[in-house]
């Protein structure tokens, strides 16, 4: 197969490979290897990607090298092309039915534009339609004229063959690319794949890359994919196509590719949420006061003046040539004054001597951040008000009792996403996981953890142990329960929700009561309370009460794919069967087994988990993470 006319006398080049690559490509022995391309939707493969190599143990075996000595010798396009045809030709000789990815630069495309009709009578005479071929572009060039280059992909297309852009988000492949090309494959960069199971900001990145390509119509593929937590993830998130070692090696036959005939688990993956918006820290420009500054030789009765005339303002800046350099509180003048003969004496002097060194901020400084630099001062160093600026110029001041309420607010909406005594998540990530389990019509088991008994355990142990044994029970559900496939989250004070899909969760739940018996006695000191099984309180009357050890309950429904239209019917079900667990004494665990039918939830005799769980394996039959 001659698809390109390549010089017969290639350059002379002073790379020491360079005569060894001119032979390997005369005598042609170089070689294709593949690397499928997995439909996540219909658990087979989409497609495989030629990757050219060059003699088993030489050095120019890798791709890396090969091109490397081909720049050096000025002959990358001739090993472009060998390698275009190698591939074809391979693949053919394999009668195989999937498409077939080939890489291919910018230039290189051009120049064998001219030949397109040659290229399809010899990708038919093969046996290969041109509708199964798509141009990888690579990222080793930019483009100055997209005009150009869509007029060379829409001839490539008009024969059709279809094309892929490659690595989105390194190189080239920007997002002016995307919108001038409409590629019909768009590649994900492996850096937005690896850790993407681990790092919410990954995840954000690929699920706007998603939104991106509903628009312009094309089909993302993942490049780099190695584990099962990123293979869950991107499902998850409704990425296509898969690549990657954890999918299949490269290899040169493709009928002895790993068989993914077997169906994928449906399992939704519970995920580090995404970042919310509007969570971000506000800076302390939000509580900017625009007071007029004093300078400083104003004297004091002017100052006093300006506090007689403007009753609700505390403090005067003071600032000389833009710069503040103190701030004069209304107090502090007036108790001055107050003195006898003070403002008599002083009156007219300049107001540097009542001022008080100012607490400085730039505007752009976080309110957190300045925060708890005023936390570290000494009381004696700490005014009611901080002067705020603008790259050190003077702006205006802020209120102290401001910033304390913009904190307050931030650790109030923090505690809805992360409990602060245990860090698991909160009420909203808690609503949004289990929104999303049931909007994607995915069975799984929600779990209400309570522990009984445990004010009477504060009121006689104290709220620190009471703490420690919140944090335990947070630790024990955070480690008895399945990564990824369970999410455990805090309501707050003694409250617990877990939603399970493992398929082992009631024994893992069972486990948890176990555990948590077991380590009780390390939260109850008293030998005497632990024999009798609990302690004597005083009631509201203060009458003597028996109080028992606490215990943990836990109630739980089994949720059915379309049985409860929303996070607050699956909450009402959960809080019906937390009271029946707390009825029972000692640590207990109540399974709701009816079945709830519709979006009502309406509640009927029915299976267990067997009929809601999906398999629990990621794709049965398939060895695909042995790396």
């Amino acid at each position: 197969m001659n698809m390109h006319n390549r010089s017969n006398k290639m350059t002379e080049d002073a790379s020491p490979h360079g005569g060894a690559l001119r032979r390997l490509m005369s005598d042609r022995g170089l070689h294709s290897v593949y690397q499928p391309i997995l439909d996540v939707r219909k658990g087979n493969y989409l497609a495989c990607e030629a990757l050219i190599r060059g003699p088993e143990g030489s050095e120019l075996h890798a791709p890396g090298a090969l091109f490397a000595a081909a720049a050096a010798a000025d002959c990358t396009h001739e090993l472009e092309w060998l390698a275009v045809e190698t591939a074809i030709v391979q693949f053919a000789a394999q009668q195989c039915a999937l498409r077939l990815f080939l890489n291919m630069s910018i230039s290189c495309l051009h120049a064998s534009r001219k030949r397109l009709v040659a290229i399809r009578q010899e990708l038919l005479r093969l046996g290969v339609p041109p509708s199964r071929i798509v141009i990888e572009l690579t990222e080793n060039e930019s483009v100055t004229d997209f005009s150009d280059l869509q007029e060379t992909l829409q001839d490539f297309r008009r024969i059709g063959i279809q094309i892929a852009m490659d690595d989105m988000g390194e190189g080239f492949s920007n997002l002016r690319m995307w919108s001038e090309v409409r590629p019909e494959f768009v590649k994900i960069d492996r850096h937005f794949v690896t850790g993407i199971d681990t790092d919410p900001l990954k995840l954000h990145f690929v699920r706007a890359m998603h939104e991106i390509a509903d628009a312009c119509g094309s089909a993302l593929i993942a490049e780099g994919v190695e584990t099962e937590g990123q293979l869950a993830v991107l499902r998850d998130i409704g990425i296509p196509y898969l690549q990657g070692f954890g999918i299949a090696r490269p290899q040169r036959a493709i009928a002895t590719m790993p068989n993914v005939d077997q169906p994928m688990n449906n399992s939704i993956l519970l995920l580090p949420l995404r970042p919310q918006a509007g969570r971000r820290t506000p800076r302390i420009d939000q509580i900017l006061h625009e007071v007029r500054s004093v300078s400083p030789e104003t004297d004091n009765d002017a100052v006093y003046r300006i506090f007689e005339h403007q009753p609700g303002l505390n403090v005067v800046p003071v600032v000389a040539n833009g710069q503040p350099v103190g701030i004069i509180s209304r107090y502090s003048l007036i108790d001055r004054f107050a003195r006898p003969f003070h403002r008599e004496l002083h009156g007219k002097r300049p107001c540097t001597m009542v001022m008080d060194p100012p607490l400085v901020f730039d505007e752009a400084q976080s309110a957190q951040e300045v925060a708890q630099l005023i936390g570290s001062l000494r009381s004696t160093e700490a005014c009611d008000a901080i002067i705020i600026t603008r790259q050190g110029r003077y702006r205006g001041i802020g209120f102290l009792r401001e910033l304390m309420a913009i904190i307050t607010d931030m650790q109030i909406r923090a505690a809805r996403y992360a409990n602060p005594l245990t860090q698991l998540p909160g009420n909203v990530p808690i609503n949004e996981q289990m929104d999303r389990l049931i909007e994607t019509e995915h069975g799984f088991v929600a779990a209400y953890c309570d522990l009984d008994h445990f004010k009477p355990y504060n009121d006689t142990y104290g709220y620190r142990r009471g703490d420690q044994m919140i944090q335990q029970v947070g630790a024990l559900l955070s480690e008895t329960t399945a990564d990824h496939q369970d999410f455990v989250g805090h309501v707050g004070g003694d409250d617990f929700i877990v939603l399970m899909q493992s398929r082992d969760w009631e024994a893992r739940l069972r486990r948890v009561i176990e555990q948590f018996d077991a380590t009780l006695p390390k939260y109850v000191t008293n030998a005497e309370h632990l024999s009798a099984g609990g302690y004597y309180g005083e009631d509201r009357r203060g009458q003597p009460i028996f109080h028992a050890l606490p215990a943990l309950s836990i109630g739980c429904v089994i949720v059915p794919p379309g049985a409860f239209a929303n996070h607050h019917d699956v909450s009402a079900a959960l809080s019906e069967a937390k009271k029946e667990a707390k009825r029972l004494p000692g640590s207990v665990l109540f399974i709701e087994r009816r079945q709830y039918r519709g979006s009502a939830g309406t509640a009927d005799a029915g299976p267990g988990m067997d009929a809601v769980l999906p398999a629990p394996n990621l794709l049965a039959g398939m060895p695909c993470f042995a790396m």
